[in-house]
């Protein structure tokens, strides 16, 4: 396991007595601050002020990226052609199916609209993103990411929120039948009438290129802290039994920008921010997950033009989940495969 050091800030030294570093809060830059016996310079001050900003904003940038990520055009350009050239090295298949997870208004469909806005190279809603407490998604949708030419073979898989304790919500059965490859696109999803045999238009025997090749837990990095025990125990059990069916799982941890500020203001800072890494580890707790498969993304969403770093973020992530794509095929082609 990697271990990280932290540098401790030094506060410099103010001229004058102890009691000037007492005002220090309410000191503003290009201010004169004076103590009972003396002045504090105003070089001081501002450094002071400076070294205090930092030691206050709980994130305290890392010096190095904890994971290392190019932030360039160069780097965009090369996870293009990497996605857009994707091809599942299993023959049987021509597309990688991957289902999106997680709690209503976590990003599952922002996260598939953003991917889409890269290539296209502005921001578009393909997938329609909801604003309320209830689930927008209400059948079972298929997104074929479209690359820079052509559809990519990466298909992405949307369905309606998980319930935290909340009988509207997507059902255990219903998320197996998915994963199995029995439900039609474009499947009306209801607990209260689960996908059966009867159902119009369930297949009856799938074959591997109607299966989920990879599921993708979706949670919001804003609210990990606050998703209530039950949701966690959901989650695991989701976990357990789609382990049971050999599919491989990664998480997204979506609204990076909304507990870093620094973050916010520059996504490129996201690996360098002791609270995203905090609330990684977090998110892993939460899923009963290792963090190595646990990564942050921004979607767009009150955007209307694109971003360079913003788009390596998401590509990463895309590139993170072919990567899972991959073991399933690989599993899939041992002689000693039997999946369920």
């Amino acid at each position: 396991m990697t271990s990280f050091t932290f540098g401790m800030a030094t506060v410099p030294k103010l001229s004058g007595d102890n009691t000037a570093s007492k005002h220090l809060k309410s000191v503003h830059l290009n201010e004169e601050v004076k103590s009972d016996s003396s002045i504090v310079s105003e070089d001081n001050v501002k450094s002071a002020s400076v070294v205090l900003a930092g030691l206050q904003e709980p994130w305290q940038c890392m010096r190095s990226q904890w994971r290392e990520v190019l932030w360039n055009e160069t780097r965009k350009e090369t996870l293009m052609d990497s996605i857009s050239s994707y091809k599942p090295i299993c023959e049987a298949v021509s597309e990688a199916r991957v289902l999106l997870l997680g709690p209503v208004g976590s990003g599952k469909s922002s996260f598939i609209s953003s991917v889409q806005s890269v290539f296209r190279g502005r921001v578009t809603n393909r997938a329609m993103v909801g604003s309320s407490s209830a689930s927008f998604t209400k059948k079972l949708q298929f997104f074929n990411i479209n690359g820079q030419e052509t559809p990519t073979s990466l298909v992405l898989c949307d369905v309606m929120g998980l319930g935290d304790g909340d009988p509207t919500g997507l059902t255990l059965h219903d998320t197996l039948a998915i994963i199995k490859g029995h439900a039609p696109e474009g499947h009306k999803l209801s607990p209260e009438q689960p996908l059966r045999a009867e159902t119009v238009g369930y297949v009856k025997k799938p074959a591997l290129k109607d299966k989920v090749h990879c599921v993708a837990f979706v949670v919001d990095a804003s609210k990990v802290s606050s998703y209530s025990k039950g949701l966690s125990s959901t989650f695991q059990q989701l976990r357990e039994h789609i382990s049971d069916l050999g599919v491989h799982q990664v998480a997204l941890l979506t609204h990076v920008d909304k507990v870093c500020e620094e973050t916010a203001r520059d996504i490129t800072q996201v690996y360098k921010s002791r609270i995203i890494q905090q609330t990684i580890t977090k998110a892993g707790a939460l899923l009963g997950m290792s963090a190595s498969y646990i990564v942050p993304v921004k979607n767009y969403s009150s955007e209307l033009d694109v971003d360079v770093n913003t788009d390596v973020l998401l590509l990463s992530a895309v590139d993170h989940v072919l990567q899972y794509v991959d073991l399933y095929f690989q599993d899939s082609k041992a002689p000693e495969s039997k999946f369920p």
